[in-house]
């Protein structure tokens, strides 16, 4: 079975979730965590676990955080709420949170601030960090070892960086996130040369579905839109420039999820 760590559920691109998710438990997909990228995001990704907890029990996770795009609206209103939404029973970490210094929608002071605060709450609540960075590599690495003493389990998600940022993540124990970018022939060879590098124990998988729909599948659905049911082709794509079989790197990912994540084995 497989954990995808990163689905972005809630994007009006999912028209029959219910579908999505019967198809992801054909393809051996047992359980998603659900993205938070704003507070009303997050809220809309614990509605989906809430609504379909009874029809697919133990399957729908979230996390609870403001995404750096969203940081230049963050307040300590939106503090108190995140709070209070990360305290559901379904809320298993705390972001997407980090920096984006590539699109700067918000101010790098603005994100730096909405880093460290959501840094802040997961220290508090005890729950893991859900990382997002972009073009932003050095500044996270000093605000993740500013606190590291005290920094829960935390993963980057969606990784796409270089070795020697690679590296110095490992360095913190933070665990990695691979999406569908390392099944792309053109922008992924790059990730596709430095992969085999991370730990097998630090190594998790993701869709970021609906986007980045993996480009080694032999026919792409026609409405373009990645899903969790897609998460067998990432796998495959690591078993290639791993060099490990697909039961290997399946069961080490499915552990390091359901360990991060605190997730139930059934």
């Amino acid at each position: 079975m497989l954990v995808d760590i990163g689905v972005n559920l809630s994007n009006p691109q999912f028209v029959d979730i219910e579908g999505a998710l019967r198809r992801a438990i054909e393809a051996d997909v047992s359980k998603l965590i659900l993205t938070g990228t704003s507070i009303d995001e997050t809220r809309a990704v614990i509605a989906l676990c809430h609504k379909y907890e009874d029809s697919f029990p133990n399957m729908l996770f979230a996390t609870a955080g403001i995404h750096p795009h969203d940081a230049k609206d963050f307040d300590n209103q939106d503090m108190r709420e995140l709070k209070m939404l990360s305290s559901q029973d379904c809320v298993v970490a705390i972001g997407e949170t980090g920096l984006d210094f590539y699109r700067n929608l918000s101010s790098p002071n603005d994100q730096i601030l909405a880093f460290e605060r959501q840094i802040e709450l997961a220290i508090d609540c005890g729950k893991p960090l859900f990382m997002h960075e972009r073009d932003a590599a050095k500044r996270q690495l000093d605000i993740i070892k500013y606190y590291s003493n005290d920094l829960p389990p935390s993963v980057i998600h969606c990784f796409t960086g270089d070795k020697q940022t690679l590296f110095n993540y490992l360095d913190l124990d933070l665990f990695i996130g691979i999406t569908g970018w390392i099944c792309d022939e053109r922008r992924g060879v790059a990730l596709q040369n430095i992969v085999h590098n991370i730990p097998l124990s630090r190594l998790m998988i993701e869709t970021d579905a609906p986007y980045l729909l993996p480009r080694n599948m032999p026919e792409k659905p026609k409405t373009r839109v990645n899903e969790p049911a897609y998460l067998p082709y990432i796998l495959q794509s690591l078993t290639e420039h791993r060099h490990e079989n697909y039961e290997l790197i399946s069961q080490a990912t499915f552990d390091n999820a359901v360990r991060f994540f605190g997730l139930p084995l059934s």
